[in-house]
């Protein structure tokens, strides 16, 4: 039986890895009833918004959907468009896995990690205040007499909620995830030292939450401060890392960044039953339709998305045509190529093609 998936391209260079990773998923040999939608700039002359209602109604139906970058057009009202997707599919855990690949240049060879960033609270939960606003002096002169803590008048203030509830939502995800995948170790990360409340929260939920996991699971906290030398020092030292979304946000690129870039790194925002499946970079509109951005990190979220649907041997058998092609280093974008003038590199579609192909030879389960 064919599993329904919601499909949409995006915008800038979106259509073109996204149909890159959709080519390779179907070299798979599982079956797809796609429903192509569109979303970002794509949409608006038709739909007059970035995310119309039939997109949402499509995710909402088939419950699982592939998305390529989109861009946000400025003035529409959407803050991101990938925002406004997680608040309205409640897609509260952002999962990132970061692992090397041989052939592609990075500072270290051994990054075998996953970040679990919290989607829904935090300072990007959207409540802010502008500057010289008379709510923002309202505000600030109510919360000069809170706090006794100077506030210059021509403050603007964000708010960062951090509750429990979601909280103990994401670790347990993050615990979770670590003992289905065989991990031994969540780390938590927080600043609970100087925001005492907010982080303390996220903190003491982590060593709570961990009590119910001791034996099977090491779960521990650390500094994000701390935690970012760390990362740069020893990157394996750390496992499964758990987030607030701020955080998150940072450190999944500084993750990418120990395993060669954004190029190379998948992503994926769950819910209750719903799931997304996007690259971690962005929509690059200026190299739209010039076939030579490298499509790696989505087609490995395609490898992620096998993965959620129980096709655990297509998946596995996807990420290794992926590891071979970029050992091997021949049909590879411009990008991977030691010297990124190397005539010899190939476009979007030929790397994905080879991808593809190196499937069509690979029946072997793994």
């Amino acid at each position: 039986m064919a599993h329904r998936v919601t499909f949409i391209p995006g915008d800038g260079i979106g259509p073109e890895v996204a149909w890159a990773a959709r080519r390779c998923l179907e070299a798979t040999g599982v079956a797809f009833a796609w429903d192509e939608r569109p979303a970002g700039e794509a949409a608006i002359k038709a739909f007059n918004t970035p995310l119309p209602p039939d997109t949402l109604a499509s995710i909402r139906e088939t419950r699982v959907a592939i998305k390529g970058p989109v861009t946000t057009p400025i003035g529409t009202g959407f803050r991101s468009v990938n925002v406004a997707l997680r608040k309205a599919l409640n897609l509260y855990a952002c999962l990132r896995p970061c692992r090397s690949f041989e052939g592609v240049r990075s500072p270290w060879r051994d990054v075998d990690l996953v970040v679990v960033r919290e989607n829904t609270e935090d300072l990007y939960a959207g409540i802010e205040f502008p500057a010289k606003d008379e709510q923002t002096l309202t505000l600030i002169k109510q919360l000069k007499e809170w706090t006794q803590q100077p506030i210059q008048d021509d403050a603007a203030i964000s708010i960062k909620p951090i509750s429990r509830t979601a909280s103990e939502r994401i670790i347990r995800f993050a615990c979770d995830y670590a003992l289905a995948h065989g991990r031994k170790k969540v780390t938590a990360i927080h600043k609970a030292n100087i925001m005492k409340y907010t982080d303390g929260l996220f903190m003491e939920t982590a060593r709570r939450v961990g009590e119910a996991y001791r034996g099977r699971l090491t779960v521990e906290d650390r500094l994000v401060d701390a935690t970012c030398m760390q990362l740069v020092l020893k990157p394996q030292d750390f496992d499964v890392l758990v987030l607030p979304n701020l955080y998150g946000d940072i450190l999944s690129d500084l993750c990418a960044g120990l395993i060669g870039g954004l190029g190379v790194a998948p992503g994926a925002n769950l819910g209750d039953g719903v799931a997304v499946f996007e690259a971690v970079h962005g929509s690059a509109p200026k190299y739209a339709g010039q076939n030579k951005v490298n499509p790696t990190a989505m087609i490995l979220s395609g490898v992620l998305l096998l993965e959620h649907l129980g096709e655990r041997e297509a998946a596995a058998r996807l990420e290794r045509a992926v590891r071979d092609v970029l050992r091997e280093g021949r049909a590879v974008t411009y990008d991977l190529k030691a010297d990124r003038n190397d005539p010899a590199a190939v476009g979007t579609k030929e790397m994905a093609a080879a991808i593809a192909e190196r499937l069509r030879h690979d029946k072997v389960p793994v």
